[in-house]
């Protein structure tokens, strides 16, 4: 059964007529942008996952992060479009229970769960890394530290958050641009190189990267870019969410693709040779670039890059579980404690529920995560589409939102490749995912089904303002 959007009483700015809490909006597009690109956080998009498909890659990870960032383009034209038209906290699960239906919906809600606990503490244990020039810390120790700071500034006001991430940002904008500048002002290639489908192999062999290769890759790809996304999430909290979601989707992906793929490419041309690029330890290139007063602040500027995207994982991640908790997901004194709101208009209670099992997940062997990541959100981008394929139909049809170009093409061509791209994926990661959404599935027909009166009643903010 599908959902239409059923836009709540107004009432005060925290409790709508029929009880619904709804969040407040207090940011432009300029804040929101700042947040969004935290999300992504270039900086430590590039030295802590980059590195990761140098290894298997080498001089082919320019390239397969470009055709994963040519892809996005039509996965943001599907956010963009369907964050205008369903301004929702709970981001996908909302766009796609209202447009494809309930259980379609509470997958993707369990895909997006997925990426949200997995992530954060990923990203947050890369930390230790960079801050080896001033203190060698235990990883899981630096990484539950981080997780801890980031549910603490997490419980503050979403204009004060978009501030403090908008300085780490700055910052990790210039790390970028020094290992850039670096990279090509020390080149041992040419631009020929970026296409030369090469990585190190054992014993000093050359192996070539193959096509396989390159699809496989492009789950991890799409993930680099993935924090786009982040502007959905924040739509109840934009102050004009018919206009800016887009704005802000659309901005977030051309800002972030040129900040990781620039320094990719010119890593990738000023390696020394392929076994350096395949090791794909970046802090010691930088290093070796310039000296080590260089190398310590670009590695400290990635560390703030990593704490700043812990900060808005955790917001993202936070109004995710708070939406889930209004729309009835849980039983209902799961329901009230999820949804209840701070003194700063923050989700509080949410917000710890994702901020600190995030810190006890660092220490958990996290290894095979990066590829149940990339399935999920391979997978969840798949779901996305098929919404909007369905986005124009029936009352929807004439509801003021952006429309993308070349609708119903991009989403039936980005529906095919990312089916094509899934079944490639290790049989590994897609067993364990499969599980999980087995699983979700069980929950989905044994408890919420049978309620369908009363849970899971995915509804549209009454305040959407164009």
């Amino acid at each position: 059964m599908t959902d239409t959007l059923r836009p709540a009483e107004p009432a005060s700015a925290a409790e709508t007529g029929d009880g619904r809490r709804k969040l407040k909006r207090s940011i432009g597009v300029v804040g929101g942008t700042l947040l969004t690109l935290s999300c992504v956080t270039p900086a430590s998009t590039l030295f802590v996952v980059v590195p990761d498909l140098f290894g298997t890659l080498g001089t082919a990870t320019a390239l397969t992060i470009a055709i994963g960032s040519v892809l996005c383009i039509a996965v943001a034209f599907c956010y963009a479009e369907l964050g205008t038209l369903i301004p929702s906290a709970g981001g996908e699960y909302a766009m796609v229970s209202t447009l494809a239906g309930r259980l379609a919906g509470w997958l993707v809600f369990v895909l997006s769960l997925l990426v949200v606990v997995i992530v954060p503490p990923v990203i947050a244990m890369g930390t230790a890394d960079y801050i080896a020039p001033l203190v060698h810390v235990d990883p899981a120790l630096t990484g539950a530290g981080v997780m801890l700071l980031a549910t603490l500034a997490g419980l503050l006001d979403l204009r004060a958050n978009a501030w403090i991430t908008g300085v780490f940002l700055v910052l990790e904008v210039i790390a970028a641009a020094v290992v850039a500048v670096l990279g090509f002002s020390h080149a041992h290639r040419g631009a020929g190189s970026l296409v030369s489908m090469q990585v190190a192999g054992a014993h000093g062999s050359v192996d070539p990267v193959t096509a396989g290769l390159v699809i496989s890759g492009l789950a991890i790809a799409l993930f680099v870019t993935q924090g786009f996304s982040t502007a959905v999430y924040l739509s109840e909290e934009l102050e004009h969410p018919r206009r800016d979601v887009a704005r802000t989707v659309l901005a977030t992906l051309a800002i972030s693709t040129v900040i990781i793929l620039v320094p990719v490419a010119a890593i990738t041309m000023g390696a020394t040779d392929l076994r350096e690029l395949t090791g794909g330890d970046l802090s010691a290139m930088v290093t070796a670039w310039s000296n080590t007063a260089v190398g310590t602040f670009v590695s400290l500027c990635v560390a703030l890059a990593i704490i700043n995207a812990g900060i808005v994982m955790v917001i993202q991640n936070s109004r995710v579980l708070f939406a889930s908790a209004r729309d009835k997901a849980w039983p209902t004194p799961v329901n009230d404690l999820l949804s209840r709101l701070g003194r700063f208009g923050s989700p509080w209670v949410a917000t710890l529920t994702v901020g600190v099992p995030g810190a006890l997940l660092c220490f958990v062997d996290l290894d095979t995560l990066y590829g149940v990541t990339g399935v999920s959100v391979t997978a969840m981008y798949l779901l996305v589409a098929v919404a909007a394929l369905l986005g124009r139909r029936d009352s929807h049809r004439h509801t003021p939102a952006w429309r993308m170009p070349l609708w119903p093409a991009v989403p039936v061509l980005l529906i095919a490749v990312l089916g094509y791209v899934l079944v490639q994926q290790d049989p590994a990661y897609l067993l364990w995912t499969g599980g999980i959404t087995a699983v979700a599935t069980l929950y989905w027909a044994l408890y919420l089904r049978p309620r369908r009166d009363t849970h899971w009643l995915v509804s549209l903010p009454e305040d959407t303002r164009s």
